[in-house]
């Protein structure tokens, strides 16, 4: 039996707005994901998709529902040990990178694993060394065309060797080359680390480069309930 690494039940989430209402934006009943299982969800803007990925990571906390990776209930955990497990076993690629500008391609890399106290400087080289960005390591973002700031958000998410990888609109910044690129790196050395991934997109087209697929209206209840 495939043993689920993520398991999603009667996940649900609602912003509270000025008046006082509250906007219903994620309501998941059922999701799993197995160890080191691929999977493209594909959805339009603004239907709740990133607040998916941000309550799985533990960004945001659910008003109900549970969250479990490998058995841990995330909805059960205080934000400091939210903050701990996506440290240890997560790792997020943003559509619009979030790189630390005053930091060279390879701090931006040490930084991360910083964060779980143990920057190791020959690992940040070879991470860099596979998204093909070892002659850039000491370029500033500024200084790094958008695709290459996209590989080094690759390689940040790979620095405390995670178990899943959780990728917003990963090409949404990124032309139709360097977009298929992207998302071919990504799946590769997540393969090659035994890591799960979960990509999130409003292009169609991510699909087809992805075995397992779903669309996200599918997966997302909101505004169904008399269906």
């Amino acid at each position: 039996k495939d043993l689920h690494y993520l398991e999603v039940r009667s996940l649900k989430k609602a912003f509270s707005m000025r008046d006082g209402t509250k906007l219903p934006v994620v309501d998941v009943p059922n999701f799993n994901l197995i160890k080191g299982q691929q999977l493209a969800i594909f959805g339009k803007s603004g239907s709740g998709k990133s607040t998916f990925l941000n309550l799985l990571a533990g960004i945001l906390k659910a008003n109900s529902g549970s969250i479990k990776i490998d058995n841990t209930d995330l909805t059960e955990l205080p934000e400091s040990g939210r903050d701990l497990m996506r440290s240890k076993v997560m790792g997020y690629v943003f559509q619009s990178f979030h790189l630390l500008q005053g930091c060279t391609a390879l701090e931006n890399v040490l930084v991360a694993m910083a964060v779980n106290g143990n920057a190791n400087e020959k690992k940040a080289k070879e991470l860099l060394s596979f998204v093909d960005m070892s002659e850039r390591e000491n370029s500033l973002p500024a200084q790094l065309s958008i695709g290459q700031q996209q590989r080094v958000g690759i390689a940040r998410a790979l620095a405390n060797s995670p178990k899943l990888i959780l990728a917003d609109e990963p090409t949404g910044s990124l032309d139709p080359e360097n977009a298929s690129r992207s998302i071919e790196l990504l799946k590769s050395l997540c393969k090659a680390n035994g890591c799960a991934l979960i990509v999130v997109s409003h292009d169609p087209s991510i699909i087809n480069c992805f075995e397992h697929s779903m669309k996200w209206e599918d997966l997302n209840k909101v505004g169904k309930e008399d269906k």
